[in-house]
């Protein structure tokens, strides 16, 4: 069994998030930007985007953490949602939800 001997730390911690205000607010207004132009057909591109910011710059018990899902996978998985969401009248819509976190976690890994 292969062992790291490198963690990474910052002020002494071994889970922190390194991101920046600035950078934070620079892609949430391109998302933001990018879903009103495209009048919500690029919001998967959006979310992607700000969780693969976030969870890029997250660090658990000195293991950085790496988001690899893209958008034209979760763009996939969006069109079935959205019909199941017309089938059942809106009642799918309280899963989106819970089916979006699974995606994510899904799609994230360690680095290191």
């Amino acid at each position: 069994m292969a062992t790291d001997n490198f963690y990474e730390t910052k002020n002494g911690r071994t889970s922190f998030f390194d991101g920046g205000l600035l950078q934070f607010i620079g892609w949430t207004i391109l998302g933001i930007l990018v879903t009103v132009f495209t009048l919500g057909i690029c919001y998967p591109w959006a979310l992607t985007m700000i969780y693969g910011w976030k969870i890029n710059h997250t660090v658990i018990e000195g293991r950085r953490m790496r988001f690899s899902g893209s958008a034209f996978g979760l763009f996939g998985n969006w069109i079935k949602w959205l019909l199941l969401i017309i089938i059942t009248l809106g009642i799918y819509s309280f899963w989106v939800f819970i089916k979006l976190e699974d995606w994510k976690a899904k799609n994230t890994s360690f680095v290191n």
